[in-house]
């Protein structure tokens, strides 16, 4: 056994306890009884959504016209260009933010934060209204608008904790090379702070892919405001559950995906060869190793 392999199994144990044949039957009893339950809790489910007659020709038969089609495309091409635009301003926003709540100017420090702890504590729907109504937007560039202010605000401070984690020595010895502190934080703290803070970072660019459903109480012909014209239209019986049943797996699918590009990301630097450690072979006693 090499000593990775070692290694590797004192850490998956030395935690807790490896269980004993009792407490694998009790898992295993439990194991069955949660899935049982949660068959039963679907099949219940299942059997309402037929007793109320969602699963009739009627309700599902929009789904075949051109037109509906289009109309669910669009929405959601929609939804696409409001995230990847509050996506993007809300990434620079909170860079901008993040590097005035670190500057070494009190005045450019406290407008930082002061700017931060509004509009993150400020509703997003609030904000998105106040733009929409008051300042007269047109309804992408006020949902855009409404979510980079408060996501920005959020990741603001997101990027300053993934800073601030960065071992203390390293910007020392940065310094003491002769670094300026733009050069530091741009090729020291921020790559080594990123690996850290990408997991909060996609989780709140998730919040804002959810969040873009705001934009059907501006007008704005987003993915949910597309289901709401289906399932409001009485030719086709109210078709609400089924439109639900068709948008609800599309909005987890795209939030799956971006969770699933992060978990890629941080693979993908795991297994860089500039952060992989070397692995040492085995050897007898007395071996001299290569380069020793």
């Amino acid at each position: 056994m090499t000593a990775h392999a070692l290694h590797g199994d004192v850490e998956s144990t030395a935690l807790y306890d490896i269980p004993g044949p009792q407490a694998r039957r009790r898992h295993l009893l439990y194991g069955i009884l949660s899935t049982v339950v949660i068959l039963a809790l679907l099949a219940w489910i299942l059997y309402l959504l037929f007793d109320t007659n969602q699963f009739t020709a009627a309700k599902w038969s929009p789904f075949t016209y051109e037109g509906i089609q289009e109309l669910i495309l669009r929405g959601l091409g929609n939804t696409l260009k409001a995230f990847a635009y509050a996506s993007v301003f809300s990434l620079a926003l909170g860079a901008v933010l993040a590097t005035g709540r670190l500057s070494a100017h009190r005045p450019v420090r406290w407008v930082a934060t002061l700017f931060v702890e509004f509009f993150r504590a400020m509703p997003v729907l609030v904000m998105i209204f106040f733009i929409f109504v008051a300042l007269k937007v047109q309804p992408l560039p006020a949902l855009v608008a409404g979510l980079t202010l408060y996501n920005g605000s959020v990741l603001a401070e997101v990027f300053r904790t993934g800073i601030n984690s960065v071992e203390k020595g390293q910007r020392e010895a940065a310094y003491a090379l002769g670094m300026r502190k733009t050069q530091v934080m741009t090729f020291v703290l921020a790559p080594q702070a990123v690996r850290a803070m990408l997991p909060t970072i996609i989780s709140q660019l998730v919040v804002a892919l959810k969040d873009t459903s705001l934009g059907y109480l501006i007008t704005y012909e987003e993915f949910l405001h597309a289901g709401k014209l289906i399932a409001s239209n009485l030719d086709y019986d109210l078709p609400f559950i089924p439109v639900v049943m068709i948008i609800s797996p599309i909005y987890i699918g795209m939030c799956m995906l971006l969770s699933w590009f992060a978990t890629w990301v941080a693979r993908r630097e795991r297994r860089s060869l500039k952060t992989r450690a070397v692995d040492v072979p085995d050897g007898e006693p007395g071996t001299v190793l290569p380069g020793r």
